[in-house]
């Protein structure tokens, strides 16, 4: 209905046909400022809307929008940063537009009217439905040293298996996949959709939650402490399910593609190089900006005081930022449920 009205009015008149109204081209999109993103299928109506409002009539709302802010353009498309709630959380996730799916930019800023993307109406709502995932890598502290010297036996990793087991076994919300000296943790989120039965089910202070059972875990067992890194976001690998195994049983998939999985080396790199150079000290818990800011904190809680440091993320070109802290320090300024 909507697209046949679209076709319609464009063959009456041009969408956006008023000198008060900018049209950008991708390349030109405003970066680093507030924007909407709208489906396509609201282009006409919101047309008609500023061109009655500029002519002195009443400014009617049309459509949905979604907030974001667009960090960089390349050939391939729109870095943006995307904001599903800005409500009971500051949650930021980075997703990528592709060329195909830009249709237009408009900006109106005499009237005070921000910067609105149009989009294509599949791709907006593939991104509200889609999963996203939170992800956490633990890493053991002294290990290489504790293989060399012996003490590490086979006793003692079966009897950490068994922890992990029954750590696993209650929160099975969370997957938790072991290889090498590492422990990789995942869940699932989703975002969600005013006329869709998904709803908004991102909560990271679980993860966060349970570190202390893990650093139970290995000190009592191996006696060695662990850091983790921890992030957040779009999903590029479309499955609902937070891990697969093949009907053999010889085939394991994490189900994971996409920034938030990259970052954790990256954060991880950086880290290391930046405590080993005298830049801050070794941490035991490392977060990606946007995964830090998205925590509900208590209200005397200063994030900003938190200082930040540079990270090259390998999938994006907008520079990415973590910050260091203590699984206390975290835990105990969280916001407590009522």
């Amino acid at each position: 209905m909507k697209l046949r009205y679209f076709k319609q009015m464009t063959q009456k008149s041009k969408l956006f046909d008023h000198p008060d109204i900018e049209l950008h081209k991708m390349e030109d999109v405003p970066l680093d400022r507030d924007i909407f993103l709208m489906g396509d299928e609201w282009m006409a109506e919101y047309s008609i809307a500023m061109l009655k409002g500029i002519a002195g009539g009443d400014w009617d709302n049309v459509g949905y929008i979604s907030y974001a802010c667009a960090r960089s353009v390349s050939a391939d498309g729109i870095e943006l940063s995307w904001y599903p709630n800005i409500y009971d959380r500051f949650h930021e996730v980075r997703v990528n537009l592709p060329r195909r799916h830009f249709v237009a930019c408009t900006e109106m800023w005499q009237y005070d009217e921000k910067p609105r993307i149009f989009v294509s109406a599949q791709w907006l709502e593939d991104l509200h439905l889609r999963v996203f995932s939170v992800f956490a890598l633990v890493d053991v502290i002294g290990v290489r040293r504790a293989l060399l010297n012996g003490s590490i036996t086979k006793e003692k990793l079966a009897a950490l298996q068994g922890r992990i087991d029954a750590i696993s076994a209650n929160h099975t919300d969370v997957s938790f996949v072991s290889f090498a000296d590492s422990l990789l943790l995942k869940t699932n989120w989703t975002v969600g959709q005013w006329d869709r039965p998904i709803k908004y089910t991102y909560e990271p202070e679980k993860i966060i939650k349970l570190m202390p059972e893990l650093v139970k875990a290995y000190k009592d067992e191996l006696g060695l402490s662990i850091y983790a890194v921890v992030t957040q976001g779009q999903n590029e690998f479309y499955e609902d399910s937070l891990i697969h195994k093949s009907s053999s049983g010889n085939h394991i998939s994490l189900n994971s593609l996409g920034l938030p999985f990259a970052q954790l080396q990256s954060i991880e790199s950086a880290a290391k190089h930046a405590s080993k150079t005298g830049v801050h000290q070794f941490s035991e818990l490392y977060m990606d900006v946007s995964f830090f800011k998205s925590l509900k904190m208590k209200h005397d809680f200063k994030k900003d005081h938190i200082q930040q440091y540079p990270y090259v993320p390998p999938m994006a070109d907008y520079p990415c930022q973590y910050v260091l802290g203590t699984f206390d320090m975290v835990i105990s300024n969280l916001q407590i449920e009522a």
